[in-house]
């Protein structure tokens, strides 16, 4: 019977203790999406996008309607020209399309990559400060409660206000 209550105890005492620090854990959400696109930083470098894609889409226009006006030129001159010509001239237009194609993966893969570098200073400049401000509001745990991350309810406290104002925004 002794030992029946020392178990009893101990056990109460862990799930006191378990209660306890449960407690003391403090939890709070941002919607890190929705304070990313805030961030003047982050405007800035999506601008800096949109300008380097229009220059890609312009260039990509010329090419080919300067390849269109040639193909018309071409074939407007083909009764004129020998068989041997217009077969030259039909693989210069090919090649013309193939190094159309190239100038475009090559532009996409540079707009990726200029997405990237832009980006990742902004993601880490939030990311840090909202580390810095659940730190200063002792939170141990902070969700993001950006739609579509697992987050269903976020009614515990909402650091937004805070990092905004850390950020100045």
């Amino acid at each position: 019977m002794k030992q029946f209550k020392t178990l009893l105890i101990a056990v109460a005492l862990i799930f006191g203790a378990t209660s306890f620090a449960n407690a003391q854990t403090k939890v709070a959400h941002i919607a890190t999406q929705e304070l990313i696109e805030q961030m003047p930083t982050y405007k800035t470098a999506m601008n800096q996008l949109e300008k380097l894609q229009k220059t890609y889409d312009t260039q990509i226009k010329d090419m080919v309607t300067e390849a269109q006006g040639t193909m018309k030129r071409y074939e407007a001159e083909a009764q004129t020209k020998t068989d041997e010509e217009n077969q030259k001239r039909a693989l210069e237009l090919q090649q013309t399309q193939r190094s159309i194609g190239e100038y475009r993966q090559t532009a996409e893969q540079d707009l990726r990559k200029k997405e990237v570098d832009l980006l990742k200073p902004v993601f880490e400049l939030a990311r840090t400060t909202i580390q810095k401000v659940a730190r200063e509001k002792e939170f141990d745990y902070v969700l993001d409660s950006t739609t579509g991350t697992g987050v269903i309810m976020a009614d515990g406290y909402d650091l937004m206000p805070d990092v905004k104002s850390e950020l100045g925004i």
